[in-house]
């Protein structure tokens, strides 16, 4: 499958000083790099979906693609600027795959998970762990853009949830074990945590994250 990979990374770092949160740094490098590179070799292709100046990304070399409806709709408004992208840039994309920057631990094989479910039959995929889902890590169909397009401006929906149950959606349960593939970073001890989980993954996989 030709998956376009969709990086959501317009959230912004209130808990942690502000700023841009893909731009916190963990084990010295930003988190959108730690997206990045996770996501690379399980894609066709990565752009970058924020808002503002676009120039703050140039180091990561990617398109910086804006949201496509106005008033910062949250990540709903990132998967509709990833499909119109693809739509425009890649015809014969026929799907497209969002992650957050905030999670820096997700599986690395992730996209395979949820193709394999929606090659059974469902409309889309997420990610779930330990009975809570994980809707920014979803595999969505580029055919679905202007019904996406209609629940945003015209009904104003703004949670995934609502959207989705319109659909038939394959929730993908990963292993959470040792820890939560999708631990996410919100506040200044989620780095502390993050930073120590990266630790324990080097020393006893004996690889850098």
């Amino acid at each position: 499958m030709n998956i376009l990979g969709v990086v959501l990374a317009g959230g912004q770092a209130r808990r942690l000083g502000g700023g841009d949160k893909a731009l916190q740094e963990l084990a010295g490098k930003p988190l959108l790099a730690h997206a990045i590179a996770r996501l690379a070799p399980q894609v066709s292709n990565i752009i970058i979906n924020a808002n503002g100046d676009p120039a703050r990304f140039d180091s990561f070399r990617r398109p910086v693609v804006a949201d496509t409806v106005e008033g910062f709709a949250g990540p709903l408004a990132g998967v509709l600027a990833g499909m119109d992208w693809a739509a425009a840039n890649v015809p014969d994309c026929e799907w497209i795959v969002t992650c957050a920057t905030d999670a820096p631990f997700f599986p690395d094989d992730l996209v395979a998970r949820l193709s394999a479910a929606v090659s059974e039959g469902a409309d889309m995929a997420c990610a779930e762990t330990n009975g809570r889902t994980h809707p920014v890590f979803g595999l969505w169909p580029v055919r679905l853009r202007e019904d996406l397009r209609h629940a945003l401006v015209v009904e104003d929906i703004r949670k995934v949830d609502r959207w989705t149950a319109r659909y038939g959606l394959a929730e993908v349960s990963f292993p959470a074990e040792v820890v939560d593939p999708f631990f996410n970073i919100n506040r200044p001890e989620d780095i502390v945590e993050a930073e120590r989980i990266v630790a324990d993954l080097n020393h006893s996989k004996g690889c850098a994250i």
